[in-house]
């Protein structure tokens, strides 16, 4: 992982502290596992699920409410079927 990379990882998983320790923990997850190998347009969505307001990604992320955009709502699903 380039020096850029790493910086970037770092900035991320200071917006992922969303102050719910399931969010911080499904969102920590995905970067561990997935960010690096991520597609470009998969990123975009994360980065999108990162501009919500914590409520409701907390209500999305735990099947409580049903995530308005397709692509969010793929991803947050993928997201919950990472292995701990």
């Amino acid at each position: 992982m380039s020096p850029e990379d790493e910086i970037e990882l770092k900035k991320l998983r200071w917006r992922c502290r969303r102050g719910m320790r399931e969010l911080d923990q499904l969102f920590g997850r995905y970067l561990d596992q997935r960010w690096g190998q991520a597609p470009t347009v998969e990123r975009a969505v994360f980065l999108q699920l990162l501009e919500t307001e914590d409520d409701k990604l907390w209500r999305w992320s735990m099947g409580y409410e049903a995530c308005p955009d397709a692509q969010q709502a793929t991803l947050l699903e993928y997201i919950r079927s990472l292995p701990l």
